[in-house]
């Protein structure tokens, strides 16, 4: 008898739904289906591909009540983000349609004696391991990419977004998609480890946290299996002494509490010099207090209830953690008696090295304040860390924080006076401990792609 999975409203903790995993053989034989639907689909043309993304993301907008109301349901997203996540997605579809032919023809060049031809053509079947705090996006941001590409794709999505899973196979099915093109699989962490080894599986995409990524890439690896990391991060914004600290502050908040706080490309330390220290504190915390804590139905909420009751309890364990190491809590760091999941806004300040706020990723609504001497330490701290996926910075001297996010950041991406999160145009994606690899902007589309070279010598004439 297979082992069943039950879902919880975070918000209050409410039994939602339960459903039945998958053995480990019927998991193995939905590899074999998807690279049979790949050899099949390999020999679509790009139009006809693009034709089809285009369908998949008329009916993600047709369904966004839908979809929104489930990640709420399922995972505590204020209703309103989820709703911007599925017009995200919806455009993600529509970006790779539009230019997945450009990115993906091929190129002609010439070399002594001949010409040649670079051609970038699918693999095969793309293992997805995905978590749970975007459910629709994570899984479309991966899987389109390599649809378009010619690649077929499985995924293992986390346990407590099973109904998004669903959801997500019943989309792809219901736009067109031929059947196996796209397979969610209602399976644990074993079985998605097991299946890394299964001879069709070509590749597999992991986004989630640096110490299960790692066990995932060295699993790959050990069988000269490509893989693309996207993984944790404790992004660092830099508040220089020229900011705009209104700005700053209204910017920094919203990157730190944006989905909860459970973003791994949120801000989560916010570095600001001596000179602005005291006045970005004193706002910053003034405005925390003036968040809406509650349902995450109600559209005037700003921040929800955690996903699960174990993330919110390691959470406060850092947050208790870093206080008895030395921060200073400044507001929140209580678990509430209410139902649900919930965990206030908090704010830690003297954070230093050693402590779970400056080492590690805190995935939820706590913010570490630290203070640095002047702009030069700001960007030491900034770069401390094993982390390198974002970051930030606030200056009135755009070109001099250019130069900075240019030169000095060790991170994949850099906001500069504003906070942004993926965008269907630009390469998303990190460095050092935050995995490698690189979504969106067309560069997603080569991830798992072989780069053909055809030589043709050309007869020299006589």
């Amino acid at each position: 008898m297979s082992e069943t999975i039950d879902t919880y409203n975070p918000a209050t903790g409410e039994k939602l739904d339960h459903y039945h995993l998958m053995s480990a053989d019927d998991a193995e034989q939905a590899i074999t289906r998807s690279q049979e639907a790949y050899l099949n689909w390999r020999r679509t043309s790009f139009a006809a591909r693009a034709d089809l993304l285009n369908n998949l993301a008329d009916l993600m907008e047709a369904r966004v009540d839908d979809l929104a109301n489930l990640m709420t349901k399922e995972m505590g997203k204020v209703t309103a983000q989820g709703k911007q996540e599925v017009q995200l997605c919806a455009q993600i579809c529509r970006y790779t349609a539009e230019h997945g032919a450009a990115v993906l023809e091929d190129e002609h060049r010439i070399f002594e004696g001949g010409r040649a031809i670079i051609t970038y053509q699918p693999i095969g079947v793309i293992l997805g391991i995905q978590p749970w705090n975007f459910p629709l996006y994570q899984v479309i941001r991966y899987s389109v990419s390599n649809i378009m590409a010619g690649n077929t794709t499985v995924l293992k999505h986390a346990k407590n977004v099973f109904g998004m899973a669903v959801a997500i196979q019943q989309l792809y099915e219901d736009a067109g998609f031929p059947k196996n093109v796209y397979q969610s699989l209602l399976i644990d962490g074993g079985t998605a480890s097991d299946l890394i080894k299964h001879k069709y599986v070509r590749g597999v995409t992991f986004t989630g946290s640096d110490e299960v990524g790692k066990q995932v890439a060295k699993e790959a690896a050990s069988l000269s299996k490509k893989t693309v990391m996207e993984l944790g991060s404790n992004d660092a914004f830099i508040v220089l002494a020229d900011a705009d600290i209104d700005h700053a502050v209204e910017m920094c908040i919203q990157g730190r509490v944006i989905n909860n706080g459970e973003t791994c490309v949120a801000a989560k330390r916010f570095v600001v010099v001596d000179s602005v220290y005291d006045e970005f504190k004193d706002k910053f915390i003034a405005q925390c207090k003036k968040l809406k804590v509650g349902d995450p139905t109600n559209e005037n909420t700003d921040l929800g209830p955690m996903a699960r009751k174990d993330l919110r309890d390691e959470l406060h364990e850092q947050v208790k953690e870093s206080i008895d190491k030395g921060a200073t809590l400044s507001l929140g760091g209580e678990i509430p008696d209410d139902g649900g999941y919930f965990y206030p806004i908090t704010v830690l300040e003297d954070v230093s090295p050693g402590m779970p706020a400056y080492d590690d990723e805190l995935f939820g609504p706590v913010a570490s304040l630290i203070r640095a001497r002047d702009d030069k330490q700001a960007m030491e701290v900034a770069n401390d860390s094993r982390y390198g996926l974002g970051g930030g910075i606030f200056s009135s001297d755009t070109d001099n924080a250019i130069d900075l996010a240019k030169n000095e950041f060790d991170t994949g991406m850099v906001n500069i006076n504003g906070y942004s999160l993926a965008q269907p145009n630009l390469p998303f994606g990190g460095v050092k401990d935050s995995g490698y690899g690189r979504e969106h902007g067309g560069y997603g589309m080569r991830e798992f792609v072989n780069i053909k070279t055809i030589m043709v010598a050309e007869k020299q004439a006589e």
